[in-house]
């Protein structure tokens, strides 16, 4: 089974009509985006419609998107995504949902992978709600999840090149964000499929997910998503949220 998420809330792009395709919403929790306007308009339409919510934590830095390595002490970062998920919590109840998961945005999801000490705020933040943490194969995060007994959900993304490592290439570098609908979507199906998918140097990467991630803020989501979902059913696997 394979659940399809996108990363809203951020007062930006068409939240409605992802809502209608994603099985999961990342709903900025006013770190790196959003507010509670945006928070609850996202929980509102996720709940109308059977969306899972998850808080899509970040760096309190707003002038650079939560994009920008921010180098805070454990209890510090621990401190900011705490009020976050707070927030986001609250609002969920009163739309009539809940958070079920924690997914990491931005330069916050690629510290978490491989720096001990925001990788284990964020495990903290989810075993204290007792909440599944979304993070990438193999990172960090995801293993120390794991051995707190929380349930972990490898991540890939539709819209994201990948390096021959698995990794994704940065958003700094020519061909990092990838925007025909059509190709994505074929791409999505050869993931699921064989497990694997194509780097940018044409070498196969293998990538165990459990969920695809089509970005709510990349131009041309709607249309991206639209494509991916259709060609996933295509090959039998409608899109379900993860357990």
């Amino acid at each position: 089974m394979l659940d399809l998420n996108a990363d809203l809330g951020e007062g930006m792009g068409d939240d409605t009509a992802m809502l209608a395709l994603v099985t999961s919403a990342n709903v900025a929790c006013g770190g790196h985006a959003g507010d509670r306007a945006t928070m609850r308009a996202a929980c509102e339409e996720a709940a109308a419609l059977g969306v899972r919510v998850g808080a899509h934590v970040g760096y309190p830095d707003r002038d650079n998107f939560g994009r920008t390595f921010v180098d805070l002490a454990e209890a510090v970062l621990l401190s900011h995504i705490s009020d976050q998920l707070g927030e986001l919590t609250d609002i969920a109840a009163a739309a009539g949902t809940t958070v079920s998961y924690v997914k990491p945005h931005g330069a916050l999801y690629h510290a978490a992978g491989s720096h001990p000490p925001h990788a284990r705020a964020v495990v903290t933040l989810a075993r204290s709600a007792g909440l599944a943490v979304v993070g990438a194969p193999g990172s960090l995060d995801l293993d120390l999840a794991r051995e707190a007994g929380l349930t972990s959900i490898a991540e890939g993304f539709a819209d994201r090149a990948y390096t021959p490592l698995g990794s994704l290439v940065p958003r700094t570098e020519p061909g990092a964000v990838l925007h025909d609908p059509r190709a994505i979507a074929a791409r999505v199906a050869d993931l699921t499929r064989t497990g694997t998918l194509t780097a940018v140097d044409g070498s196969r990467v293998r990538l165990d997910v459990r969920t695809i991630c089509v970005h709510g803020d990349t131009p041309g989501a709607v249309a991206i998503a639209t494509r991916v979902r259709a060609e996933l059913e295509r090959v039998g696997l409608t899109p379900v949220p993860f357990s």
